[in-house]
């Protein structure tokens, strides 16, 4: 007996003391917390302030509470000294994903462009949104992608005046919103900061509360290249032609590149079609658009106010449910393609 204490008291001791190595090394690997990148740091992690607004409307009004979470982003500069161009890439309800992180510097960084990709979901314990986009509020990946913004024109090798931003999916609902004129006049970005090109990928925001009534004014007149597949059922491409057309007819400069059959995250690395059963997505005909200026709803179709129950009936009629998700090396290559060159010649490279 005496023989098996001692033991158990080794064992004890041994898992104690590998509890605490792991928690220092841990505490080790967890970025220090920035406020600027003018002293210029390499490729790296970096944490980052930004906060959790719940709604637009809170977003509008500023963090008035001051409470704040430290996200963070992952930076990839080209080589060499010379001032670059940038984008900040934003993720979807999955997270962060590994083409993000290998893939897409490795595209930009080769054409001279720093990229700077940033996880808010981590930082909030949340690792997917893919069943309940409640999680972490929409309207927090946009304070995110301004924080972003903000910290990296700090950088002295980044242009500050060259920065666009690439969403995928829910992170291309971000993109679009930071495209508003509103919501990017309500940051008070110093010295007319903002992001000089938007690449909406197979994005969410074409439908339903997310859509904003387009009139000029609405949306920045940087340019905007739409990346998407024709096989989508995830977020389906017909709203999202159909957005850019009054975008573009709005005064805004849009590109729109259809990617024949592929489907929903065609650039991830897994090629096998997986079908995510309770994905929560918003229906392709859905007829729900938001004014910015006073957030009544609208039938984009009729142009006939939503109130109401007629309100509450389109919106239980936008909700459906299951999603196919599909890598595709050949579509991904094509994307990047279409994406570098719309960099190229926004930022005159």
């Amino acid at each position: 007996m005496a023989l098996m204490q001692v033991l158990a008291r080794r064992c004890w001791w041994a898992w104690a003391l590998s509890v605490v190595l792991l928690g220092a090394a841990a505490a080790r690997a967890q970025p220090a917390v920035v406020t600027s990148l003018a002293d210029g740091p390499g490729n790296g992690v970096y944490a980052f302030a930004s906060w959790t607004p719940k709604t637009l409307g809170e977003l509008l009004q500023g963090n008035k509470s001051g409470e704040a979470v430290n996200i963070l982003g992952h930076l990839y500069l080209p080589p060499g000294a010379d001032k670059v161009p940038a984008v900040v890439l934003v993720h979807g309800s999955g997270g962060v994903y590994p083409a993000q992180l290998n893939y897409w510097p490795k595209q930009f960084n080769g054409a001279g462009i720093a990229v700077f990709v940033i996880d808010m979901f981590g930082p909030r314990g949340v690792s997917s949104t893919v069943e309940d986009q409640s999680q972490t509020p929409f309207s927090a990946d946009v304070a995110d992608s301004f924080a972003a913004l903000r910290l990296l024109a700090t950088h002295p090798r980044i242009d500050r005046n060259r920065i666009a931003i690439m969403g995928f999916s829910r992170g291309g609902t971000a993109v679009l919103r930071t495209a508003v004129e509103r919501l990017i006049g309500a940051q008070k970005l110093p010295d007319g900061l903002r992001y000089a090109a938007f690449i909406p990928t197979y994005a969410g925001g074409c439908t339903n509360i997310f859509r904003l009534v387009v009139r000029p004014g609405v949306f920045s007149r940087a340019p905007m290249l739409f990346l998407h597949g024709t096989a989508d059922d995830y977020t389906p491409i017909q709203p999202c032609q159909d957005y850019a057309d009054k975008i573009r007819a709005a005064g805004t400069p849009v590109e729109f590149v259809a990617i024949e059959g592929v489907h929903h995250k065609f650039d991830g690395d897994d090629t096998r079609r997986h079908f995510l059963a309770r994905a929560t997505k918003t229906t392709a005909d859905c007829p729900i658009e938001i004014d910015i200026d006073n957030f009544q709803a609208f039938d984009r179709g009729t142009g006939a106010r939503l109130q109401g129950e007629a309100y509450n009936a389109a919106l239980k009629s936008c909700r459906a449910m299951g999603a196919n998700v599909e890598g595709n090396t050949k579509a991904r290559d094509q994307a990047a393609s279409a994406a570098v060159t719309f960099l190229k010649k926004v930022f005159a490279l």
